[in-house]
């Protein structure tokens, strides 16, 4: 029996087809990859020929073996983790302060959105400058109220607080935007009911607006989350993962496997960016889950 699709279903493919290639190529394909690169020996020459012998799970053993493992795993979940926090709180005061309206707020609003559109390469040396041990604007500031100069980049003391310092700087705006959205969303006859109740400010932010915001404000730490897990960029142009591997994070740490070592180890590079990919799905999957018990 032949099923003959109408015109309506053949532009339908036509509007999906683009999608579904995109999705193919620049997704299922290099994670496929990925995921055979972990599974196999590769050396530069296998590499080149495609002839690398087949190795299961050796690479990822390889990396749970690795002294660097707990060090790189520790840095990860704070760097994360405080970046998460901080993002969340800086935005949700920031979107608080500008969903009342006053003159200038919108280009206040606009000037917050700077960090968030600059290339991650004009961030990361900007606060490689501002955190310059001897001519940093930081260090110049400290010295103004009498304290002594910090080697922000250089010492395994302050190098993972110094990134992710920079990543809090890069995401406030992200998170303003989203958490000022929902903000707006929230129907201003709910807190008009609340005052002639009685409700207090602070009574109406714990009882109206932060339950209201739930939803929003679990979708933005959602993405925040998968975002940071996969920062790169701010930490290999801040310290390179140092110095002596105090800010090298699951990130940083795969790309020094697999091509920053003269005798690169392609199989255990590509292992640690599996473990970042299963980590990203895991709390996507919690969140869905949570999200779909939320819904009556």
């Amino acid at each position: 029996m032949r099923v003959r699709l109408g015109s309506g279903q053949w532009a339908a493919w036509a509007f999906l087809a683009p999608v579904v290639v995109y999705l193919v190529v620049f997704y299922a394909y290099p994670l496929y990859r990925n995921v055979e690169l972990s599974l196999r020996n590769y050396t530069v020459r296998s590499f080149v020929r495609g002839d690398a012998p087949f190795a299961g799970f050796d690479n990822y053993l390889k990396v749970f073996d690795d002294p660097a493992f707990g060090p790189a795993l520790w840095h990860t979940v704070v760097f994360t983790v405080v970046s998460l926090v901080f993002q969340f709180t800086i935005g949700l005061a920031l979107a608080l302060f500008f969903v009342r309206n006053f003159p200038l707020s919108a280009t206040l609003r606009a000037l917050f959105l700077v960090p968030w559109l600059l290339p991650l390469i004009v961030s990361a040396s900007t606060w490689t400058w501002l955190l310059n041990s001897e001519s940093g604007v930081v260090n110049a500031a400290l010295g103004v109220v009498g304290l002594g100069p910090v080697n922000w980049l250089t010492s395994p003391d302050w190098s993972l607080w110094s990134v992710t310092i920079a990543n809090i700087w890069i995401g406030v705006p992200f998170n303003l935007v989203v958490l000022y959205s929902g903000l707006q969303a929230i129907p201003a006859s709910v807190y008009e009911a609340a005052a002639l109740d009685g409700a207090n400010r602070r009574q109406r932010f714990w009882r109206i607006t932060f339950p209201l915001l739930r939803p929003v404000s679990a979708i933005t730490l959602l993405l925040g989350l998968v975002y940071t897990l996969k920062v790169f960029d701010i930490i290999w142009i801040m310290t390179r993962g140092g110095p002596s591997g105090s800010s090298t994070t699951f990130a940083t740490w795969s790309y020094r496997l697999g091509f920053g070592n003269l005798v690169p180890s392609f199989g255990p590079g590509a292992a640690v960016g599996n473990l970042l990919i299963v980590a990203a799905l895991v709390f996507g999957l919690v969140y869905v889950r949570t999200l779909h018990r939320r819904v009556p």
